[in-house]
């Protein structure tokens, strides 16, 4: 339980801050990918590769470990996975190639698979009952998180000498720091429960009471995932190889504007029941991908930026909708196992189809593939919305319990 010494309140935003500072730390290789590149010289399906990598072992340990913090407690996770992300920041502070590349999205994909649904049942553990906070941090954090690691990246590659040292050099101290200050001062927030062995055993873990919910947020959750995917693997080529942007910092605006303005979104949202920030965020998604996509025809880079920054105010929306409404009434045991099968469902949007694309660009070419990237995500999309307002005929009809709450007091 936790213990006296330190607030509810400042336990609850320090999960936060490291939350944001996790997912940050998965956004800051995007803007330097182009810089690996120049040096390694490697090619676009490469390069998604070393992208995909990095989820697929986020993947895995999401399906092997999500639900192990509510057999073990939060704490020893929590450490875990902050160690693993210093050495992550390690192996690529001593890359020289390729394999080191891989090999650091690898052990960096173990950590924030580690730290995902953790720090999130920590929000949940933490929240105060009369003004629920924990869906709208976990629905922001990935936006906040992933726009500050891409452009301080971004901005570092225009600034410092040897971007990819102090980049690097920094987090390891960083993690390192982060995973002392868990030891030291979170108290530990989720009983010892018997299982944690079982809890192994690789599976996606959705209570019986969240299931409805959660079949209904799945193409939502998969779409805002995919589109960031493409961003995050390829932003900063199409902002370079279609728009002609070469400067790394104004590319990783892009990612700026994408993830940035989603947390508007989560914020816009937050008093909205869920059903209408999750129906509301995929038609606001919807429009700003078929900008993107007319930009691309067009090429505009104008509307190249401002549906970037629709689609991420529409991804705030949606994310936050879709975890209001999946998380709403999981008892404490097993938040950490249902937040971790929402983010298996995001990570394999993010990695397949960007890896996918990746290996297609050279043979059709990045815009068209991009095109049709994003007419797919807009029907998927559109889905969401079709399952969420068939949910909502059928609540008005005779389930009084799935009408309408507010995301956040």
């Amino acid at each position: 339980m936790p213990s006296r010494r330190v607030p509810r309140g400042v336990s609850f935003w320090t999960a936060a801050a490291l939350l944001v500072l996790v997912l940050g730390a998965a956004g800051v290789p995007s803007p330097l990918y182009r810089v690996y590149q120049e040096e390694f010289g490697f090619s676009p399906g490469v390069l998604t590769t070393i992208f995909g990598i990095y989820a697929f072992a986020l993947l895995a340990t999401l399906l092997v470990a999500g639900a192990l913090s509510d057999h073990v407690g939060r704490r020893p996770v929590l450490v875990a996975g902050l160690l693993l992300q210093a050495a992550a920041s390690s192996l690529f502070l001593a890359a020289d190639g390729v394999g080191w590349l891989l090999a650091a999205r690898v052990v960096q994909g173990l950590s924030v698979g580690t730290l995902t649904g953790a720090l999130g049942a920590t929000l949940l553990d933490f929240q105060r009952a009369d003004r629920p906070k924990g869906a709208l941090l976990n629905g922001a954090a990935p936006g906040l998180g992933l726009a500050l690691g891409a452009v301080s990246a971004g901005l570092a590659v225009d600034v410092v000498p040897e971007p990819t040292t102090w980049v690097f050099g920094a987090m390891t101290v960083l993690f390192a720091g982060a995973a002392l200050l868990v030891l030291v001062l979170l108290p530990e927030s989720s009983p010892r429960v018997p299982g944690a062995l079982a809890s192994l055993r690789p599976r996606v873990h959705v209570p019986a009471a969240q299931r409805g919910a959660f079949l209904v947020a799945l193409p939502c959750v998969f779409a805002l995932w995919a589109l960031g995917g493409l961003y995050l693997s390829l932003g900063p080529s199409m902002a370079a190889d279609v728009f002609g942007i070469e400067d790394h910092l104004v590319g990783s605006l892009v990612l700026g504007a994408v993830n940035g303005t989603s947390v508007v979104g989560s914020i816009a949202l937050s008093r909205a029941a869920p059903h209408t920030a999750m129906l509301t965020g995929c038609l606001v998604f919807a429009t700003g991908v078929c900008g993107t996509v007319a930009s691309l025809v067009l090429g505009s880079t104008v509307l190249f930026f401002a549906s970037a920054a629709v689609s991420g105010f529409g991804f705030g929306a949606a994310f936050l909708g879709a975890i209001a409404t999946v998380t709403r009434g999981v008892q404490p045991g097993e938040r950490g196992g249902l937040l971790s099968s929402v983010f298996v469902v995001g990570y394999l949007g993010f990695s397949v189809p960007a890896i996918a694309a990746g290996l297609a660009v050279g043979e059709f070419g990045l815009q068209p593939v991009a095109e049709v990237y994003g007419a797919a995500v807009v029907a998927l999309a559109l889905v969401a919305v079709a399952g969420l307002l068939r949910r909502r005929r059928a609540a008005r009809l005779g389930t009084p319990a799935e009408q309408a709450e507010p995301v956040a007091a």
